[in-house]
């Protein structure tokens, strides 16, 4: 039986033939939106979105679904408390569509200093301009701070240093690989920034972040790039920001944008002073999408072929202490489930486990991860089988 993939977005049709060619029942559905999704994937193994929703109604539906994966980095599209309630592995593609978003990211910085969309309009318009626009600050020199040093974030990093600008950095991590300063507090690095650009996902914790107090932060006339989620922005408070501190915005994400790839926008923010806003094409170059669908194939190709999920992103975290039973014993049917046997008696449970075995395939080691420790009865029975060579019992 063919494993069957949905292809929920658009994606490289040269992609598409490479899981064809692998035997692999693929349909494609690039208009699908997030109500659509239910009634089409009750019998599909593998679903691939970009920034399609896939809600609780969806995972509900899909009878045979194993694996989602977000063809780009974040995956807050995807509603993974359902996916976990099913057993449903959620992948992702990171890092590949981070030149893209930093390229896009650099070129708002330039366009927002020298005004070049509105440059475009007015001569469209038939106006001409020339000493308004003749008053550029430039950014050689300017201080950037960037908010979130991931793949995005140093990638922008490398740009703007290659620009002459003083980049800062805020992330909620060291930050390393890359030559620039880093601050630890929003309250130090927003009031130096000329510019400041955001590269965050979007968590319970980032969701709101840059509101009235972040904006009374920031310097007067300073420009302020989104590139990453809408969500991190309180867009009232962002529209009193731009009137009060004349702040000029560059956004290629916003509240409420539309699913679809055409049809009417509408927002709090069309017709703002200040405000330029690009439709959702960071990551939406040909270079980026040939990455990232080559790092879906590859998810998919190792989880047919090995079971293996590369970025597997709802994987629990597994607490900080834990105790690791390690037991070698005879590769021999039954040995296992004896060792299994002895630890629900004694009512515990296994966390993570991993059985490995030796060449000639004659002895393995079982290492498990328990949510208690093992009494010395229970190691001692353990033991007693004359199966098992040795037992180890630590806490880690």
């Amino acid at each position: 039986m063919k494993v069957k993939v949905l292809i929920a977005d658009k994606f490289p049709e040269e992609h598409i033939q490479k899981l064809r060619d692998a035997e692999i029942e693929v349909i494609c559905q690039e208009k699908l939106g997030e109500n659509d999704l239910s009634d089409v994937v009750e019998d599909v193994d593998i679903l691939v979105v970009r920034s399609t929703k896939v809600n609780a109604a969806t995972i509900e539906a899909a009878k045979n679904l194993n694996l989602i994966i977000r063809a780009g980095a974040g995956y807050n599209n995807i509603n993974v408390a359902a996916a976990n309630k099913k057993g449903i592995y959620v992948a992702n593609c990171p890092g590949k569509n981070s030149i893209a978003v930093a390229e896009l990211a650099m070129g708002l910085i330039i366009s927002a200093d020298r005004r070049i969309p509105d440059n475009v309009s007015d001569f469209n318009n038939g106006v001409w301009n020339k000493a308004e626009y003749s008053k550029a600050d430039g950014i050689y020199g300017k201080t950037l701070a960037i908010i979130g040093v991931g793949n995005i974030g140093k990638e922008l990093a490398k740009r703007a240093l290659a620009f002459g600008m003083n980049v800062y950095g805020k992330d909620i991590r060291r930050i390393e690989g890359v030559a620039i300063k880093d601050f630890s507090e929003m309250d130090q690095i927003l009031p130096i920034a000329d510019v400041v650009s955001i590269h965050l996902p979007s968590t319970p914790q980032t969701k709101g972040l840059f509101n009235d107090e972040m904006f009374s932060y920031m310097r007067d006339g300073a420009l302020l790039i989104n590139t990453s989620r809408a969500e991190i922005i309180d867009e009232d408070a962002l529209i009193k920001a731009i009137e009060q501190k004349n702040l000029r915005v560059a956004l290629d994400v916003f509240a409420d944008e539309p699913e679809g790839k055409t049809g009417s926008v509408s927002s709090k923010l069309q017709g703002q002073k200040n405000v330029y806003i690009t439709h959702h094409i960071g990551a939406s170059t040909k270079q980026a999408q040939d990455a990232v669908a080559q790092e879906t194939v590859d998810i998919i190709m190792k989880y047919i072929n090995s079971g293996i999920i590369a970025h597997w992103v709802n994987k629990a975290v597994m607490p900080d202490h834990l105790y690791q039973l390690a037991v070698k014993h005879f590769d021999k049917p039954g040995v296992l489930a004896s060792v299994f046997d002895v630890l629900r008696m004694g009512d515990i449970n296994i966390e993570e486990i991993e059985n490995i075995i030796f060449e000639d395939g004659i002895v393995a080691l079982c290492t498990m991860k328990l949510q208690s420790a093992a009494t010395n009865e229970m190691l001692k029975t353990i033991r007693s089988n004359p199966n098992v060579l040795t037992v180890s019992h630590i806490s880690v």
